[in-house]
């Protein structure tokens, strides 16, 4: 008898056991989720700004269509990508690149520094580059704490089995995603 309750109660501990580590999984991966989807939202927001920047500087500088469907097909390429932060941090770092020169070309025509749509504008995909870096901070951390907690034992003899998974890291080439500046009046 006591053997019976003593197997009864290993079998309760176990299910506990595993029903903690469950839940612990899903509140880590529900952060990461939650961050991915923050993510999400800012680069929305940086390729709805990206149409109306082309057009302002695409006023003042016609000559420089290549530039412009340059912007215009890396913006598509970066919608494209979908929700794999590989692909989809790949393809907004090449983004960055055109994005950058547009507004480097913007140097050249002082009418067009002057214009408060552009300045604007400017000041819009500043801000949502910051916000993309805080997204992209959080989400990263959330990766990190879900994925040591996936190769942590004894989380790790549950976790695939139960269905979770390693996910990547979001990375944007630092040098790639940095806003130009744009010196007004120099």
């Amino acid at each position: 008898m006591n053997a019976g309750l003593l197997i009864i109660g290993l079998i309760v501990l176990l299910g506990v056991a595993l029903a903690i580590l469950y839940n612990l999984l899903v509140r880590r991966r529900q952060m990461a989720r939650n961050g991915w989807a923050d993510i999400d939202v800012q680069l929305k927001r940086r390729a709805d700004l990206i149409p109306q920047l082309v057009a302002t500087v695409q006023g003042y500088a016609n000559h420089e269509r290549k530039l412009f469907e340059d912007v215009i097909e890396k913006r598509n390429a970066a919608l494209a990508a979908g929700d794999d932060p590989a692909a989809r941090g790949e393809a907004e770092s090449a983004l960055s690149q055109p994005v950058r020169r547009m507004i480097a070309v913007a140097e050249d025509y002082p009418d067009l520094k002057a214009s408060g749509n552009f300045l604007e504008l400017q000041k819009e995909l500043a801000d949502t580059e910051d916000k993309i870096e805080m997204a992209r901070r959080f989400y990263n951390g959330a990766v990190r704490e879900l994925n040591t907690l996936i190769e942590s034992f004894p989380v790790n003899m549950a976790a695939g089995p139960l269905g979770f998974s390693k996910r990547d890291y979001f990375e944007i080439e630092t040098a790639d995603r940095a806003v130009p500046e744009v010196r007004l009046g120099a």
